[in-house]
């Protein structure tokens, strides 16, 4: 599907409750190609990818509008921080003062607070060609946290077929930053995710404790159901992880050299059999947390009236390890005065 004009087009998303107005940003490329992101919670809303014969199908979730984005919902396709992820008990130690964060996931701190970057309206500028470029200050002690953040976050869609999301933060005082982008991804645009194949370049992964924060511990991935250094069937193997409601939500120790490079290493190849989607994932982080969509029931209904069950989608968040800021041996999650934080994740899809 050829031929097309790139650019970027502004609309109007919908109102928050003190009527200020939310955007709407839409990306075309050349190859067909449609990303649309609004500057609430940097949200991408949808994301059309051409199949094999040029037909192109939104390949992630989410809601047709603002009202319904509004509402709790598992975190589709936006910014999640100031630290993405889980931090145990919701507490953590930083230049010998204790912080306290509010627990919305059992008894951990999830994705930054009841009211994390995913709920914020984020100053939007579209740049030349097809980007956005969104700006957000986290005052200091919002959500628990020590220090002014201020964030950018760069949106762009190319003509070679990547969507690209670029972040950078500095702040005030030390804090723990941990940013990545929550898309839950479905290459055939309907249906589960369990027979799409996926590749991880990671030979390990950080096992985790019942209320899913990790141990502290390294471990290979071979003879286990988290190896994916070969492509595989994604659902094949939800039976042997045991748990409840079956399925992934893993941290995995990439092998690439992106974090001490600066730049993006090859993390992950998903493939769509059917329609012949591939979505391959480059990143300067040193992890990526695969979460399969367990606790989607099915009480979600989303874009053109879709609703979304069990496995519905699979999200690859290129991030530091969860829980980095009480695990001294992990990569480490602190940012401080003087020191930039800088991410660059790429999701690069072709068609086989």
């Amino acid at each position: 599907m050829t031929g097309m004009k790139s650019g970027l087009l502004k609309s109007r998303f919908g109102r928050l409750p003190d009527g200020t107005a939310a955007d709407l940003y839409t990306l075309t490329n050349t190859r067909g190609m449609v990303a649309k992101v609004t500057n609430y919670g940097t949200i991408l809303t949808e994301l059309h990818v051409p199949d094999r014969d040029g037909k192109p199908e939104d390949v992630v979730l989410g809601f047709d509008n603002l009202e319904q984005y509004l509402k709790r919902h598992p975190y589709f396709g936006c910014t999640t921080g100031r630290v993405a992820n889980r931090i145990a008990g919701g507490r953590f130690m930083l230049e010998g003062k204790p912080y306290s964060l509010a627990v919305n996931n059992g008894p951990n701190a999830l994705h930054g607070g009841t009211r994390g970057f995913d709920k914020a309206l984020w100053k939007a500028t579209p740049l030349r060609g097809t980007a956005v470029r969104f700006d957000y200050t986290s005052a200091d002690g919002e959500e628990g946290y020590p220090g002014e953040l201020a964030v950018m976050v760069i949106m762009k869609l190319t003509d070679a077929g990547e969507f690209l999301i670029d972040y950078t933060a500095t702040a005030t005082r030390a804090t723990p930053i941990n940013l990545t982008n929550h898309s839950y991804f479905n290459l055939a645009g309907r249906g589960d995710i369990k027979g799409h194949r996926l590749m991880i370049a990671a030979d390990f992964y950080t096992p985790k404790s019942p209320t899913d924060v990790p141990t502290g511990e390294v471990r290979p991935v071979k003879g286990t159901a988290l190896d994916f250094t070969r492509s595989r069937v994604v659902g094949t193997r939800f039976a042997s992880l045991g748990g409840k409601p079956q399925g992934y939500d893993h941290n995995f120790v990439l092998r690439g050299d992106g974090t001490n490079s600066g730049q993006p290493a090859f993390c992950a190849r998903v493939e769509e059999p059917r329609s012949g989607r591939v979505m391959e994932v480059f990143t300067t982080e040193p992890g990526v947390q695969l979460y399969t969509a367990n606790w989607l029931d099915g009480s979600l209904v989303g874009k053109g009236g879709a609703v979304y069950g069990r496995h519905s989608g699979l999200c690859l968040e290129a991030q530091h390890f969860p829980n980095s800021i009480n695990i001294p041996h992990f990569p480490s999650t602190i940012l401080r005065p003087g020191e930039t934080y800088h991410q660059l994740t790429i999701h690069q899809f072709s068609v086989t």
